[in-house]
């Protein structure tokens, strides 16, 4: 497995190219001929990467959340220090894109909790910070145990993975069953499903869902997998949809004041979360 070669100038660099993939108007685009060579490396790695196994194995390795302990703010303040240092033109902190989504939430008078679930979303990111590839923290999810979709980009990719060629995994349904719950499906490893686990005793489920198919763009935005899928699921996606709209279209240069935010937002993580948390 590659280890130090990261294709991506950054990570903001996949999160950009999602608005072209997905611009906020939706126009005909031949997105495949467009798409950056250092995003189309980063998919040949994530799919010839993420396999079943892989993704058992980061789960045994990070799930028992030993790796540390402390707080949302301080996780958000740790998460800040993942800058490429070889990039002049750095743009805004990390700190201040969750802040940019959490404002344009909170601005159209949504629930505390989903404002709080826009502020702690790409938390997960600090993986990257204990030297985990790019390609194995972000990138769009999918499951993994069955078929690989071809409504997933640059799918083609995919025949470089080992479970390509596994027999148990090259049926659409593969280990699972019909309208089984995503819940009960393993999706590829990332940022997305690290989060949910850190998190998932303090806040209701809708954000829950909002933060472990984040980046379930295959599910989500393309409607594949929904023979796993059962009507609960689908109601939950109404709400991963909702955030979406905040998580792709509020990046703007506007610099956010984090100081005179702060104390907003530390009393809201206070109210959901305990002073500190197991990751």
């Amino acid at each position: 497995m590659p280890d130090s070669f990261e294709p991506l100038s950054s990570l903001d660099e996949w999160e950009d190219d999602l608005l072209r993939r997905y611009p906020a108007r939706d126009t005909f685009r031949d997105y495949a001929a467009e798409a950056r060579p250092g995003v189309r490396e980063f998919y040949r790695l994530n799919h010839q990467y993420q396999t079943f196994e892989f993704g058992q194995q980061k789960r045994q390795q990070y799930l028992p959340l030993a790796k540390t302990q402390m707080g949302v703010w301080q996780a958000m303040e740790y998460l800040n220090t993942l800058v490429d240092d070889s990039d002049p033109d750095i743009d805004l902190p990390q700190i201040e894109h969750l802040l940019q989504t959490a404002e344009a939430i909170r601005s159209n008078n949504q629930p505390r909790w989903f404002i709080l679930t826009g502020l702690i979303h790409d938390l997960g990111k600090i993986l990257c910070l204990w030297g985990e590839p790019q390609w194995a923290v972000v990138g769009d999810t999918f499951p993994v145990g069955c078929k690989f979709s071809d409504r997933i980009v640059f799918h083609e990719a995919f025949s470089d993975n080992p479970d390509s060629t596994n027999e148990r995994y090259q049926s659409d349904l593969g280990i699972y069953s019909p309208h089984c719950g995503l819940d009960q499906v393993n999706l590829s490893w990332g940022h997305d499903e690290y989060l949910y686990h850190v998190v998932k005793n303090y806040l209701p489920e809708p954000a829950l869902n909002m933060i472990r198919y984040h980046s379930c763009y295959p599910v989500h935005r393309e409607g594949a997998y929904g023979f796993l899928m059962n009507e609960h699921d689908h109601e939950m996606m109404k709400w991963v949809n909702a955030f979406n709209q905040y998580d792709l279209y509020t990046k703007r240069d506007e610099r956010m004041d984090v100081a005179g935010l702060r104390p907003f937002y530390q009393q809201l993580i206070d109210e959901y979360f305990p002073a500190s948390l197991n990751w």
